[in-house]
């Protein structure tokens, strides 16, 4: 018994009901405008005129649907009221099938949440009515009951639960109407299939912008980090016999760092949905700058540069330079000391990209924690440039890094 009452006290269902009165209070000023057809056609028959007033009232109601305001509007009040997770409309978009059924969806809403409204305030209206009337005639009297030409008498005690009966109606009309507007504000005034569409491309976009700024971070940060840990292990050895290559080594470690914090407070302002700046581009023309602090960590680098690598431009250069500072970033963590062999030839229809360093037990050898996301970061990169990958054993002793993507060279 509670169970059921329960829902007839939540402060949802009466904020619902009042939801649909409003909406029948806001279309009466149409309604003067609904009976000019009928004054004009006056010798009709007295059921003909009202039909005509409420088909002229009720598309004059959903026009007013037709104004784009008016939905974000409805729904804004929608949720706040009915308590339905109703998301914004997709904002300066026409669905695909404008002249369809999907641009009839809140006019039709409209139309029904005034014909709700004006239901359930007449209905409820006059039960509350009869519910507190009727038990002012319990000392002896009688009350007369009529609805639709037919008419019921009550006297003594029954008029008390015929009040009774009419409150808990009116309750239930109360209820009834707020969950019709619950239950119909999803499928007409929630996206349609050409909005969900549109709103899961806007969600897939910015996944794989920010799939894409991990990876950028990752090579970035895990690169500079690795570097300037052995560049300050390099430092600090040489320190008292070689000061002009320890302090070669700090100013490589500064560079490097100053780079990745460019990227890094990029990142964290896209993710942030911050005003960041410009993107910080990093192209096949920085190489020389990444093999040099390569070699201000110690490293033995062996770059054997072919073609016209100057005219590899915009995505593809970007991604190979991200390409060889992972694979550069992989061959000191894991080498084994050794030089590191850096091939990158440009042709007429490929870019060609390898990196091989020494692997197993030797002097070289530094232990670096690793997130184990390079080699799929780096596949999946390449994979979406519709390129060729491939990581793995070179022989017994050395790892080789090969990549081949497709490019068309400009002149």
């Amino acid at each position: 018994m509670i169970r059921g009452i329960r829902p007839l006290l939540r402060g949802s269902t009466y904020s619902g009901a009042l939801f649909a009165y409003c909406g029948a209070l806001a279309s009466l000023p149409l309604l003067p405008l609904a009976l000019l057809p009928a004054l004009s056609w006056r010798s009709a028959p007295e059921s003909a005129q009202i039909v005509l007033v409420l088909l002229v009232w009720a598309v004059l109601v959903g026009l007013v649907g037709l104004v784009r305001p008016v939905r974000r509007a409805l729904v804004a009040s929608a949720r706040r009221m009915l308590r339905v997770p109703l998301p914004d409309p997709v904002a300066g978009r026409r669905n695909s099938g404008s002249l369809g059924l999907d641009r009839w969806r809140t006019p039709l809403w409209l139309v029904l949440h005034v014909a709700a409204g004006w239901t359930g305030a007449l209905a409820s209206g006059v039960l509350f009515v009869m519910g507190l009337s009727l038990p002012g005639n319990w000392l002896g009297g009688e009350a007369r009951v009529s609805l639709f030409g037919t008419s019921v008498r009550t006297s003594g005690g029954w008029s008390w639960v015929v009040a009774a009966v009419c409150i808990l109606l009116a309750v239930a009309v109360c209820v009834l109407v707020s969950k019709a507007l619950r239950w119909s504000a999803p499928r007409l005034l929630g996206p349609s299939a050409a909005e969900r569409l549109a709103l899961a491309a806007e969600r897939e976009l910015l996944l794989a912008e920010r799939n894409r700024l991990a990876h950028e971070l990752h090579d970035s940060i895990g690169h500079t980090l690795t570097a300037a840990t052995i560049q300050a292990a390099v430092a600090g050895e040489v320190l008292s016999a070689d000061p002009e290559a320890a302090r070669a080594a700090m100013r490589s470690i500064e560079e490097s760092t100053r780079a990745a914090l460019e990227d890094l407070d990029y990142v964290l302002g896209v993710l942030r949905e911050e005003q960041s700046g410009t993107a910080p581009t990093r192209t096949l023309a920085d190489l020389p700058e990444l093999l040099d602090r390569l070699r201000h960590a110690g490293a033995v680098v062996e770059p054997e540069l072919s073609g016209e690598l100057a005219q590899v431009q915009g995505t593809l250069s970007r991604a190979a330079y991200r390409i060889l500072q992972e694979g550069l970033t992989n061959a000191l963590r894991h080498g084994a000391g050794g030089p590191i062999g850096v091939r990158v030839a440009a042709g007429p229809d490929g870019l060609d990209i390898t990196v091989v360093n020494r692997t197993g037990a030797g002097t070289g050898t530094r232990a670096f924690p690793t997130s184990g996301h390079g080699l799929p970061g780096l596949a999946e990169r390449v994979r979406l440039l519709h390129g060729e990958f491939q990581a793995g054993p070179d022989g017994t002793q050395h790892w080789r890094l090969a990549v081949r993507l497709p490019v068309q060279v400009s002149a």
